[in-house]
């Protein structure tokens, strides 16, 4: 962006995260010193979007791990387990989250085995997975670029931008290495509801790009596909299965999918290799259910009469059939190829 900054960071041992509440009226930072104020940050989304939630947990477990210094090796890693579980129940679906807690404790381990400071080895890993988001971010931008021409009309979903990451963004990514390039891209914004995340901040991010874009009601985007006004839909993700190409991401995912593949519109997936999910198969996810309210209201203020209920899943599924390809860091791959990304 034009305007660079970190979605989070550390400094003088305390995590620094933008509310992402406060946006687009109000770019703010607030500083968190224990873990649980992390836990809450990410269950209230005042971080959101899987890489950096993820990120976020890593730091969360560095500031546990910070305040049982000068305890017992085991005590430390006592502590930490315990942090992780609570970090781990924040956001159930996003498998960033797990992903980036799994790779602390296993440094954690390691350090306590061989007497390392713990505190110091879970720092600079929260520290290394950070930084390699951005770079990740923009190995993905790179490869996608080549999808988008000159002049293209592009569609994207919620917010897999910066502010879903460290910094840089995935399937917006995608979108600011064309412009990077010279390329003209034009983008359409779903509102993206409950929460209105494409409204909010990706709008805010394009605007700051200075690229040119319109918020669209989410109930649009099938009617500008129909009229040919679509070149291409490129999405993130918060989790995607490597058994079966399933994509799991922010709820209307599966709709744009659907309107994309009828009127023949390649839809794309911009995602780092940590969100592909190795081991679980479909039956295994936990789809996210939030509070209610957050569709029966708006910006705090209710909008159905009272009485009245909602449901109020937070991601669908989408299945690898209405899917093109998933941009990685490694590059472009069918649904179904995943597995030839695994770690070995």
């Amino acid at each position: 962006m034009r305007r660079e900054f970190r979605t989070l960071y550390w400094r003088n041992s305390r995590l620094y995260l933008i509310d992402q509440k406060a946006l687009p009226h109000r770019l703010r930072y607030v500083a968190l010193s224990d873990y649980r104020q992390v836990a809450k940050a990410i269950k209230d989304m005042t971080v959101r979007g899987a890489p950096a939630i993820g990120v976020a947990a890593a730091y969360g477990l560095a500031l546990a791990a910070l305040k049982a210094r000068g305890s017992d090796p085991l005590k430390v890693l006592e502590r930490l387990q315990k942090a992780a579980d609570v970090l781990r129940s924040t956001r159930p679906t996003a498998v960033n989250l797990f992903w980036a807690i799994e790779r602390v404790m296993v440094r954690a381990e390691a350090a306590a085995r061989d007497g390392e400071d713990v505190a110091r080895a879970v720092l600079e890993e929260a520290h290394a997975i950070a930084e390699e988001d951005v770079k990740v971010n923009r190995a993905i931008g790179m490869h996608g670029a080549q999808l988008i021409r000159d002049g293209a009309k592009v569609m994207t979903y919620c917010n897999a931008g910066a502010l879903a990451t460290v910094g840089y963004g995935t399937a917006l990514g995608v979108i600011r290495a064309a412009v990077e390039q010279g390329k003209r891209v034009f983008v359409y914004v779903p509102e993206t509801r409950p929460k209105l995340q494409g409204a909010r901040l990706t709008s805010f991010e394009l605007k700051l790009e200075g690229i040119e874009h319109r918020v669209i009601p989410d109930n649009t985007a099938a009617y500008l596909m129909s009229r040919g006004e679509v070149d291409l839909v490129v999405v993130g993700a918060d989790r995607i299965l490597a058994s079966s190409g399933h994509v799991i991401n922010k709820i209307g995912t599966l709709s744009l999918a659907i309107a994309a593949n009828h009127f023949n519109v390649p839809f794309y997936v911009a995602a780092p290799i940590s969100t592909i999910d190795f081991r679980r198969t479909l039956s295994e996810v936990r789809i996210e259910e939030r509070d209610e309210r957050e569709v029966l209201e708006v910006m705090g203020r209710r909008i159905a009469p009272k009485g009245a209920r909602a449901i109020n899943y937070s991601f669908d599924v989408t299945p690898p059939s209405l899917v093109r390809g998933i941009i990685t860091e490694k590059g472009i791959f069918g649904p179904t190829e995943l597995y030839k990304l695994q770690p070995q």
